[in-house]
């Protein structure tokens, strides 16, 4: 296991660096030590993107950038940079030149679209009482009312940032697709898939936290990135 890249982890809207609790404990367990979690204040892509690239600038050698949600848009604004060898993309936004999340969900809305909600000063929520059937189906109701009641809310602007220049275009990448997500129309994550010509595609039965609730699939994904990346 000498010589594996190390991995950063990307969360998305309504959740933060902890939401991947299950798949760091599935890394660690298969020999991976050199393991990141970037926590975004969700504020734009432009903010988001920059503090992923200060902790990618951290690391020598090279990276594994993983991103679930819009975690996705994040590592394809971010993933540019010299060390990053790898994408894997876990239910997530992987939009092109000038595509922002919000105008990929317009174009086939998800099922949980009139879950979220405006507050008075612009962040969105998911309703505490359709957390679990919007985002987290396939967890248990107490772990779902945790999300729900630590949810992290993005400034509903961050919807509409688009990318500049998407890393998938250079970067050799992995996606996973949930094929039963509320959050992200499962047919949007295929078609978002497809065009990136990924090396591996795998559909899991899952919901949108599928990173919670299938971490041992997600771990594999990644770990086929890393070691293809590490043989690179």
């Amino acid at each position: 296991m000498a010589g594996r890249p190390a991995v950063v982890l990307v969360h998305g809207f309504w959740g933060g660096a902890a939401h991947w609790a299950n798949v760091i404990v599935e890394l660690n367990k298969r020999g991976f030590d050199d393991l990141h979690a970037v926590e975004n204040p969700l504020t734009s892509l432009a903010d988001d993107a920059e503090r992923t690239r200060k902790m990618l600038r951290q690391i020598d050698g090279p990276v594994v950038l993983v991103g679930h949600s819009y975690g996705g848009a994040v590592i394809t604004e971010a993933g540019d940079l010299p060390n990053v060898a790898a994408l894997v993309y876990v239910a997530a936004f992987a939009p092109d030149a000038g595509e922002s999340p919000g105008q990929i969900s317009q174009e086939k809305p998800p099922a949980a679209f009139d879950n979220i909600a405006p507050d008075s000063d612009g962040y969105l929520w998911i309703k505490q009482d359709a957390f679990h059937e919007s985002f987290a189906q396939d967890l248990t109701p107490d772990e779902a009312l945790v999300m729900a009641v630590t949810q992290k809310a993005p400034l509903g602007s961050t919807f509409g940032d688009t990318i500049t220049a998407p890393a998938w275009r250079a970067k050799p990448c992995w996606y996973q697709v949930s094929t039963a997500d509320r959050m992200i129309h499962p047919d949007n994550e295929r078609r978002m898939a497809r065009r990136m010509n990924p090396r591996k595609t795998i559909e899991l039965d899952a919901g949108h936290a599928s990173l919670a609730s299938q971490p041992v699939p997600v771990t594999d994904l990644i770990e086929a990135a890393a070691d293809e990346a590490g043989s690179g």
